[in-house]
């Protein structure tokens, strides 16, 4: 089955009751600055969400809730999320979720779960060109698929990002 693309974010298994207003799925973004702090002895992460103003070199989780709102359970959900202008991915958020993510640097054209780049090398006296793994900075989409979401459950995924 082809996917079809609900709020540029979601798609579903194409059949699935997609009308703009009345989608059976719920995307909500949740925007954290991340902190330390001392607690006692131990210093621990402090998430201040909504955050109004970032300085460069913040880091900033970002949290995907995806929620079925119908009685009906839905199979390959993918959630997409992309990486803010101004910012670089860090590395996945510690979520009780066993969905590996994929990642692009095309923009959302391809995705896999190490993304590679053609790079243009001299090597001899010859150009050769080799395809080598990129780097998490350079991931500009990450893709995540739900194999199931059942109803009325939700499910939630993210990554962290530094401001630039």
């Amino acid at each position: 089955m082809k996917p079809q693309t609900l709020l540029l974010l979601l798609t579903l298994p194409a059949g699935a009751a997609l009308a703009q207003g009345s989608s059976p799925i719920s995307l909500t973004l949740q925007q954290s600055l991340v902190t330390t702090v001392k607690n006692g002895d131990k210093v621990v992460e402090k998430l201040t969400p909504n955050p109004k103003d970032v300085l460069p070199g913040a880091t900033l989780s970002q949290v995907v809730t995806a929620r079925n709102l119908s009685d009906k359970t839905f199979r390959n959900v993918v959630v997409r999320l992309p990486v803010p202008k101004g910012t670089v991915y860090v590395g996945p958020e510690a979520l009780n979720s066993a969905v590996p993510a994929e990642y692009s640097i095309d923009g959302g054209k391809t995705f896999s779960a190490q993304p590679k780049r053609r790079v243009t090398v001299t090597e001899n006296g010859k150009t050769v060109t080799r395809e080598v793994v990129a780097s998490p900075n350079e991931y500009n989409v990450v893709r995540w698929t739900l194999p199931t979401l059942d109803a009325k459950a939700e499910k939630k995924v993210g990554f962290r990002i530094k401001v630039r």
